[in-house]
């Protein structure tokens, strides 16, 4: 990434380049990247591929205002984090389910060591997870405005928790953006993921709530938690919301299209 781009994507955040890549502007660039970058898997939907590679990551989010699923956002944020002076590992998780861990390469997540010692995993692709990033090395709870989280040893892997419910198991050996191709493929593809099957897009607002219009519910939440629902009538009420709620300008109302093979 060239500082033309990484000045584009702090523009994208509304922040300022950090003078060194320290824990505490670690912190303010992640929840950032919550607030500004939508959680969305609209791609799939709209026939739009998911491609892995640096470039299509930086003109999907920083150029086409964009958000995207974990291997989008956490990938370009470990890009923007690198050409910052952060040092960035990228970490192959499996989400826990009702049936079990998921897929290989299920989830990517960022290790990040910091100029002042820090060693965190930053995470902004998983939806409603934690606001700040976590520490690496801490075992006991962590407090943050999304739960209380813990990273918990896993026969070599780390397990992390919120409210004391695993959400995903991370490898601690890094990975290459090649690596989670097939899982982004999968998960773009099979009738068996959950983002082929539903429409999301989410952020979190300015106010600790959060935002999220999945097809035609928007469901909003502010910081106390306190849920409003309603349904959405016409397209361009959704159209309104999409463009409005999260900055994404649409042609069309993305429909649910299911997988591509079966």
């Amino acid at each position: 990434m060239n500082p033309t781009q990484s000045d584009a994507y702090l523009r994208r955040l509304g922040a300022e380049r950090p003078a060194r890549a320290t824990t505490d502007a670690l912190r303010d660039l992640h929840l950032r990247h919550l607030r500004a970058v939508p959680f969305e898997n609209l791609s799939i939907h709209l026939d739009e591929p998911v491609v892995l590679d640096e470039q299509t990551l930086l003109d999907k989010v920083v150029a086409r205002r964009r958000g995207g699923f974990c291997y989008e956002l956490n990938g370009a944020f470990g890009l923007l984090l690198a050409a910052l002076g952060y040092e960035v590992q990228l970490l192959a998780g499996r989400v826990h389910g009702d049936e079990g861990l998921g897929i290989p390469c299920d989830h990517l997540a960022l290790r990040v060591r910091t100029a002042d010692g820090g060693d965190l995993i930053a995470d902004v692709g998983f939806g409603a997870h934690s606001q700040g990033p976590l520490d690496f090395g801490e075992r006991g709870e962590q407090a943050d405005p999304g739960g209380t989280f813990r990273v918990v040893d896993a026969g070599g892997d780390l397990d992390v928790l919120r409210n004391g419910k695993p959400r995903y198991r991370l490898e601690t050996r890094p990975r290459t953006l090649t690596d989670f191709r097939a899982g982004a493929w999968w998960h773009s593809t099979s009738p068996e993921s959950h983002f082929t099957q539903s429409l999301v897009c989410s952020r979190i607002t300015a106010d600790g709530g959060r935002i999220t219009l999945s097809g035609r519910t928007l469901t909003t939440t502010d910081a106390e938690g306190l849920k409003e629902v309603r349904e959405l009538g016409t397209d361009e009420e959704v159209l309104a919301v999409y463009r409005d709620g999260f900055g994404i300008g649409l042609s069309e109302v993305p429909t649910v299209r299911g997988g591509q093979f079966g």
